[in-house]
């Protein structure tokens, strides 16, 4: 016999009538499709009177702290949401998986399972860093279960009391490719005023895809035939997350950077090996960093992976390396790559 140990999630609402039940809080896209959330939700039937217990699943971005809220502005919009009635029963037949029925025998017979698909465009659970003095929830993308008693599902004109709620933060998560293809190269020439001859820079990566904390090793070569001097070579690390909300804004952040002089008249080939890290970046506001629950530790976003020319809401991140070439005429090459 096997028999699969797991972790319960339980939140009880505050009145103690409702009780949410989840076996896990991260779920993956896989590009395709992504996990099934499936939990069960235990209800007290005896103090509803005659009200109805749902369960909605919300993919939201928050842009400003729950102090913000006041005079019922939220600073917080909906991506996606989808609600289900758990009680009473509406009479269609649930399949339930392993991990809903693990759950069930910790419920008892009051509990009742639910399930929700995410749609494949969603954006994953990303939070922008606050500063070192900002207070309050993180801005960024959550996702979030919530139990509620209510008479209807989505009624703007129902207060629903926090007393009859219960509701668990989960993560979307992506996972990189098995497959690591060989990487980027790009090069450029550079002809400057008063000189007969050109800066020629070339940059190249090992491999596409690197993993949180791993060092990032940039070959380059210059050959540099002009009379100028290079005055220093900066290869770096850049972060660009676009925010896709009412408009599309990107902003792009340095994660890690070195720096090397260059003779006149003179060749060079070095490969410089640069390594992005949160805890170099703990001060710069803005910064997007993986979601988390509560307060455990994280690292910088992961790039978002897509499959074709899917739209999507929230927040997108990417990296770019780039090779700057400042030379003592105060002109500048740069060269970059995703």
């Amino acid at each position: 016999f096997f028999f699969a140990l797991f972790r319960v999630f339980k939140k009880t609402s505050g009145n103690g009538n409702i009780a949410l039940y989840l076996g896990r809080r991260d779920f993956v896209d896989h590009l395709d499709s992504v996990d099934v959330v499936d939990g069960v939700i235990k209800v007290d039937p005896s103090d509803l009177n005659g009200r109805k217990v749902f369960v909605y699943l919300a993919c939201a971005f928050r842009y400003g702290s729950d102090e913000l809220d006041v005079i019922g502005l939220s600073f917080r919009r909906d991506i996606w949401v989808q609600r289900v009635q758990v009680y009473p029963p509406t009479g269609e037949s649930i399949n339930k998986t392993p991990m809903q029925e693990s759950l069930l025998k910790k419920a008892g017979e009051q509990g009742y399972p639910f399930s929700f698909q995410m749609p494949t465009n969603l954006p994953c659970s990303v939070s922008l860093q606050p500063g070192p003095n900002d207070a309050g929830k993180a801005c960024g993308v959550d996702f979030e279960v919530k139990g509620y008693i209510a008479n209807e599902a989505d009624n703007a004109d129902e207060v629903i009391e926090k007393k009859d709620t219960c509701r668990l933060m989960i993560r979307k998560i992506q996972f990189a490719p098995a497959n690591n293809k060989a990487g980027p190269k790009a090069d450029i020439t550079k002809q400057f005023m008063m000189s007969d001859k050109p800066v020629h820079l070339e940059a190249s990566l090992e491999k596409e895809i690197y993993y949180h904390g791993e060092t990032i090793t940039v070959k380059v070569k210059i050959n540099n035939e002009t009379t100028k001097v290079v005055k220093k070579i900066k290869v770096s690390v850049e972060q660009l997350t676009n925010v896709v909300l009412y408009s599309s804004d990107t902003y792009v952040k340095a994660v890690c950077s070195e720096e090397e002089t260059v003779n006149a008249s003179s060749t060079l080939e070095k490969s410089f090996q640069i390594t992005p890290l949160l805890a170099n970046n703990k001060e710069k506001r803005g910064l997007s960093v993986d979601g988390r629950l509560k307060d455990e530790d994280t690292h910088l976003a992961s790039t978002t992976l897509s499959q074709g020319e899917k739209e999507m809401q929230g927040i997108i991140v990417s990296y770019k390396v780039k090779v700057n070439l400042m030379v003592k005429i105060f002109m500048k090459v740069t060269i970059g790559f995703p």
